[in-house]
């Protein structure tokens, strides 16, 4: 669409049209079940088998311990759910801040008899590794705490928990939605046993993701029938959107250091003349320790989801943090976790980067937000 700037690339990103290309041949020409034992169905395995390893590669697993499924959030569900199921401990460990498909699939265990610990995260958003370590019992299953904040976009550190829970004997899982495609993303390097991901977060299609769940991991699985994927997620595999999954990991594989490069340029231009040139302005999350395309920012006395429409009537595309409880009209629970006051939380925009970001989208950005703060300050008179 014209004179439209879209920075929600943290709800959905643009799909590569080298992405959209190795998917067509799957909806009209090779359209066969890859369960079938024919040629056609024959060929559409082979495009799965192909996806697996290409996203295998992203993450450095093998291809057989990927598991395709329909998303992030079925991904985490079959971590957690599929972990408490098959173990014996009925305690879990997770965050204050993740993402609702973690903390509803925990608050459902607790029903079942699971206990239940969210640590706590500082002012940047991170979860300590020491608080991790104390939580540990010898009744803990599983711990789970996401790679990357959707909301404010902290990184935690991930290589400093894997290796704890290695340590312990305890099963590490990490929501990577946010940070696969984006950021290196290393299974044996960081000692994670199992990981979700999801292609339309780096320009790949919606609707298909994987949970890479390492070999040795007692997994019961969520949806049963004919048995596909390892008898670990049942029914016919989307195969155009994981074949379009494979091709994304490839591409992410070959560009994000440089694209990683480039929209922290772009990120850090937007936060600090944001910062700067409009009073009553603070940065949410980690300073540096954050994902290059992330920008969530509090103004002071201007409601976040009144700026949004606000914004969005000058060609600006931003949110007011996670698109999955945008229309919840309560304040972010992630900013409350960090110390936000709850007018100041309610006061915030996430503002997210993307493939197709440019220096003079910034620029606009800067200058739309520079003109609607100053007006809804005017007219509301609390500034």
């Amino acid at each position: 669409m014209e004179n439209i700037i879209y920075l929600d690339n943290a709800a959905s990103t643009s799909v590569d049209p080298r992405v959209v290309e190795a998917m067509l041949p799957y909806f009209s020409q090779y359209y066969g079940n890859p369960s079938a034992i024919h040629p056609m169905g024959r060929l559409a395995d082979e495009a799965l088998e192909t996806a697996r390893e290409q996203v295998a590669r992203l993450i450095n697993c093998q291809p057989e311990e990927i598991i395709f499924t329909s998303g992030g959030t079925e991904s985490d569900n079959l971590a957690i759910t599929g972990v408490a199921s098959a173990c014996r401990g009925n305690h879990i460990i997770t965050s204050e801040i993740e993402h609702h498909a973690v903390l509803e699939a925990c608050h459902a265990l607790v029903k079942k008899g699971f206990e239940i610990t969210y640590l706590p995260v500082d002012r940047s958003g991170q979860v300590s590794a020491q608080d991790l370590q104390a939580a540990i019992t010898p009744q803990t299953a599983l711990v789970s705490i996401m790679a990357a904040n959707n909301v404010i976009g902290t990184l935690q550190p991930i290589a400093e928990i894997g290796a704890i829970c290695r340590k312990r004997g305890v099963f590490f899982h990490t929501d990577a939605v946010q940070m696969a495609g984006h950021l290196s993303v290393d299974v044996k390097r960081d000692n994670i046993d199992l990981l979700s991901l999801s292609g339309h977060k780096f320009n790949g299609p919606k609707g298909v993701g994987i949970l890479f769940a390492r070999s040795e991991i007692p997994l019961s699985p969520l949806i049963l029938g004919g048995g596909q994927e390892a008898g670990l997620r049942s029914g016919t595999e989307n195969v155009p959107g994981i074949a379009g999954l494979g091709v994304a990991s490839e591409i992410a594989m070959a560009e994000m250091e440089s694209e990683a490069k480039r929209l922290c340029k772009l990120r850090d231009d937007l936060i600090n003349r944001i910062l700067a040139d409009i009073p009553g302005t603070c940065l949410n999350g980690h300073p540096g320790k954050r994902l290059p395309n992330n920008v969530n920012i509090s103004f002071e006395g201007i409601e976040g989801e009144y700026f949004t429409k606000e914004l969005s009537k000058q060609g600006i595309c931003v949110s007011t943090g996670s698109a999955c409880s945008s229309e919840s009209h309560e304040a972010p629970y992630v900013l409350l976790a960090i110390g936000r006051e709850r007018e100041l939380a309610n006061c915030s925009i996430r503002l997210s980067l993307g493939k197709m970001t440019t220096a003079e989208d910034v620029n606009k950005t800067v200058a739309a937000i520079c003109s609607v703060a100053a007006k809804i300050r005017k007219q509301t008179r609390v500034w």
